[in-house]
C-alpha cells in the first residue's frame, strides 16, 4: 500500500531477538516514499540493528533530531558516513553543552564529540536549523520549540546547562514530528522532555486537527510522580488515541499504569517492532 505509513523500532533500551538495545532511541518510518531517521540513539545499537533488520541508511531522506542529547544523537557521524546528502533537521540548541546530576554528582550527557565534529563539518551543506513550525511536505511535519503549559509536566529530571549545576536546561530544543497518515496524525517523540501532554496539545494547536490516531517515542515518565502520571493517563484518555506505543525513557511503572487504564490502546516497544497504519 502506497500510503501505508511503516515505523521499525531500530534502537529502544528492550531489544527484540538477537537484536542489540542500549538506553536510546532511534525510529526509521517510511511514508510515501519518503525514508526518515528519527534519531540515532548512541550510535553502537543503530548499526548493528539496522544491519541485522535490513534497513538502508544509505537511502534515508531526512534525518530528524529531537533534542541534543547523547542517546538519541550518538549515531550522527555513522549515518552521515553511510548518506552525507541527507537532509538533517534540528534545532541550533542541540549543541549545548548539557548535564545530569545523578547521586550530587553532575555527568556529561551532551552529544559525543564524534557527532559535533561531524555536524561542524556538513553543517552549511545538509544542516537545517528547525526554530518553528517546519513542514517537509503537505503531510510531514516538525514542531519546532513545544511551549511549556500544562501545570503537572516538566522536563523529567535534574538536568542542567554547567557541570557547576547552577543553570537549569528546560531542553527547549526539543522538538516532536508528526504525519498525517490516512488513520489521523501519528506523533513522534524523542524524550518527551517537553511533557507528552503539552507536545500532543501543541501538535493539535499547529495542525488545527484533534484526531491523533498514534503516538511512538520516549515519554519521560520514569521518574514522573504519581500525580502527574494520573493527570498524564486522565489527558490520553481525552485524546482517545488507538496506539499509545511508549519507548525508551517512558519507565516501565509508567507503561505498567498507561496499560492497566487504557488496555489495547497501549501497545509493547522493543527494538525490531514494526508499526503499520
Amino acid at each position: 500500500m502506497p500510503d501505508q505509513l511503516t515505523i521499525t523500532v531500530l534502537v529502544d533500551n528492550k531489544p527484540g531477538e538477537g537484536l542489540t538495545a542500549e538506553h536510546g532511541l532511534s525510529l526509521w518510518v517510511e511514508f510515501q516514499g519518503t525514508r526518515i531517521l528519527f534519531d540515532t540513539g548512541q550510535g553502537p545499537a543503530l548499526e548493528d540493528n539496522a544491519h541485522k533488520l535490513g534497513i538502508n541508511l544509505h537511502g534515508a531522506d531526512a534525518l530528524i533530531l529531537s533534542h541534543g542529547h547523547y542517546d538519541h544523537t550518538g549515531g550522527i557521524a555513522h549515518v552521515l558516513r553511510c548518506n552525507d546528502k541527507i537532509d538533517v533537521y534540528c534545532h541550533p540548541g542541540i549543541l549545548k553543552q548539557r548535564y545530569s546530576l545523578h547521586d550530587g554528582v553532575p555527568k556529561p550527557i551532551q552529544m559525543p564529540d564524534e557527532s559535533l565534529a561531524m555536524i561542524n563539518t556538513h553543517a552549511e551543506d545538509i544542516f537545517h536549523w528547525v526554530t518553528g513550525k517546519t513542514m517537509l511536505n503537505s503531510r510531514i511535519g516538525i514542531t519546532g520549540p513545544i511551549p511549556r503549559e500544562t501545570s503537572f509536566e516538566d522536563t523529567g529530571g535534574a538536568f542542567y546547562l554547567d557541570k557547576e549545576i547552577q543553570h537549569k536546561d528546560l531542553i527547549e530544543d526539543e522538538l516532536a514530528l508528526w504525519i498525517d497518515s490516512n488513520e489521523g496524525l501519528v506523533v513522534f517523540t524523542g524524550c518527551g522532555h517537553a511533557g507528552i501532554i503539552n507536545t500532543l496539545n501543541y501538535i493539535c494547536r499547529l495542525t488545527g486537527r484533534t484526531d491523533i490516531y498514534a503516538v511512538i517515542g520516549g515519554f519521560h515518565l520514569i521518574k514522573a510522580s504519581e500525580q502527574r502520571l494520573e493527570k498524564t493517563i486522565s489527558a490520553f484518555e481525552s485524546f482517545s488515541i488507538k496506539n499509545i506505543i511508549p519507548c525508551h525513557c517512558t519507565g516501565e511503572h509508567a507503561t505498567n499504569l498507561l496499560t492497566k487504564h487504557l488496555g489495547q490502546d497501549v501497545l509493547q516497544c522493543q527494538s525490531g517492532h514494526v508499526y503499520r497504519f
